[in-house]
């Protein structure tokens, strides 16, 4: 195997060039923002548990209670979309459509089972 200094030289978030593209990862279930609020929560539970160890516990576990209640939301919402995009189509003529939602059940259903 031949070492790669093009690729060696980019940074981790760069992306490849066109030879080492992949398709797109599935969409995340929290904004980005929203995890990052989360986790600064954490962090700052963990930085002061030595001194306030109760409230620092506090904060862990509200963070954690934020985190679900999102999850649930983003979940309910994307159930949501998913059933409004297929529900009315008739199963003859839009079975594209049909898989493609299945696809989604799938993919979701198996990034719930992999937490």
């Amino acid at each position: 195997m031949m070492y790669d200094q093009t690729r060696a030289r980019q940074s981790a978030g760069q992306t490849p060039g066109p030879a080492g593209r992949r398709s797109p990862g599935p969409e995340p279930l929290l904004r980005s923002d929203e995890q990052d609020k989360i986790v600064q929560r954490l962090r700052h539970a963990l930085n002061t548990f030595t001194d306030t160890p109760l409230e620092a516990l506090a904060e862990a576990e509200s963070a954690f209670n934020e985190a679900i209640e999102q999850l649930v939301n983003a979940l309910a919402e994307r159930r949501r979309l998913l059933r409004a995009g297929w529900q009315e189509q008739d199963p003859e003529t839009q079975s594209d459509e049909l898989r493609h939602a299945l696809r989604q059940y799938r993919e979701i259903t198996q990034r719930l089972l992999h937490i």
